[in-house]
């Protein structure tokens, strides 16, 4: 079967199936998700600079990766950071991961961009195993920091 790699937004009527592989993406990370309508404003009212690629087989949503142009980075070059990757459980280890990421560094490479950054979790001992196999660089210089909840207010007032 041949996957195929393209923009959510060239395929409205596949939003109800995204909203359902984030849904179970939340659960995957074990931690809250918006009711269904609440998600699908939230696609509908992302931000411009926000892109998401989904890769389909047959017109079923295999996984995903959501992503947004960065600048500057090291030696004031512009990059992609990739927010998220996520490959449905049932296909994991068929490489659809890999191809969605491909995917990407072709794009990053079309558009004139340096790099692509990310985060992972660091006790997912399989996802670093992932992400070291495609050539990733774990940066242990850097620290990843949040901003949110109260801090986010407090600091804003």
């Amino acid at each position: 079967m041949a996957y195929l790699v393209q923009r959510l937004e060239q395929h409205s009527e596949l939003l109800g199936e995204f909203a359902e592989l984030l849904e179970e993406m939340q659960a995957h990370y074990d931690v809250p998700c918006p009711t269904r309508e609440n998600i699908l404003n939230g696609l509908k009212e992302r931000p411009d600079a926000s892109e998401i690629i989904i890769i389909t087989e047959q017109g079923t949503i295999l996984g995903f990766a959501a992503f947004s142009a960065l600048y500057p980075g090291p030696y004031l070059q512009p990059g992609l950071f990739l927010k998220e990757l996520y490959v449905r459980q049932r296909y994991r280890s068929r490489g659809i991961g890999q191809k969605l990421l491909a995917h990407l560094a072709q794009l990053a490479v079309e558009r004139g961009l340096s790099r692509i950054d990310w985060t992972a979790d660091a006790n997912d001992d399989r996802l670093l195993r992932f992400y070291d196999n495609i050539g990733g660089t774990q940066k242990p210089e850097k620290i990843f920091y949040r901003l949110d909840g109260e801090a986010l207010k407090r600091l804003a007032n």
